[in-house]
């Protein structure tokens, strides 16, 4: 789906933060429409379903968290979360609400148009949670994870790390989540480590794949993985 056909809702009660956005997203060749409340949203959702939606945490007459909860009882539109309260970032990294993606507030509205365009790439290549695409291969019986063929030199810790993030391509994991999920709960290590265990990850991507930046670092959160560069 090229970016003239797709059609963005924003849900938001700022009305300036709005207008930014949707000017940036029509210069980039999107089609956005604006609403400031999350009521009017539902409504709008149901009877003209947009092609993505980013959606602020805080609104007036339904907050984003029930909204979305809402519109996954009949839709799987992509939806971006917005926030600008950190407390809230666990919540939004898990499943339990069903948003595909979120950013914090302040935010670039560049940063914004880059992440709808990258979410919709994934959503119109089957969504997330779908096996990941041909040139990364993933072999859970050896352990094993080829890029282009090619397979990646990976220690077991490094294979479990990697599977989890190329397994879900561009959701957000907290360092908290990787350690729970990628490594030995009989350790005990620091989530620094992961930090560590990612820079080997891309030292032995870059050495098959010469500047493939998959691994992306959310500043103050964690790391997500995107196929873009592929």
């Amino acid at each position: 789906m090229s970016a003239f056909q797709s059609r963005v809702l924003i849900v938001e009660d700022e009305p300036t933060i709005a207008e930014i956005l949707a000017a940036y997203l029509r210069e980039a060749g999107f089609s956005p429409r604006h609403v400031g409340d999350g009521t009017h949203a539902l409504a709008l959702i149901r009877a003209a379903p947009p092609d993505l939606v980013i959606l602020d945490l805080m609104l007036p007459g339904m907050d984003g968290v029930e909204l979305c909860r809402a519109v996954r009882s009949f839709s799987a539109v992509p939806i971006i979360m917005a926030t600008a309260r950190v407390d809230e970032v666990d919540r939004l990294l898990g499943l339990e609400i069903g948003a595909d993606d979120y950013i914090c507030k302040p935010f670039s509205p560049r940063e914004v148009v880059a992440r709808v365009g990258a979410v919709l790439r994934r959503a119109g290549g089957g969504g997330a949670g779908m096996a990941p695409p041909s040139r990364i291969e993933i072999d859970e019986d050896c352990q094993r994870i080829a890029i282009g063929g090619q397979r990646l030199d990976l220690t077991p810790t490094e294979y479990r790390l990697l599977k989890l993030l190329a397994s879900h391509p561009g959701r957000i994991y907290s360092r908290g989540q990787i350690l729970d999920l990628a490594y030995n709960q009989d350790l005990d290590v620091s989530d620094r480590i992961i930090d560590s265990h990612v820079k080997n990850i891309r030292r032995k991507i870059a050495a098959i794949w010469p500047g493939g930046n998959l691994i992306h670092a959310v500043y103050g959160v964690g790391y997500r993985f995107e196929m873009t560069d592929l």
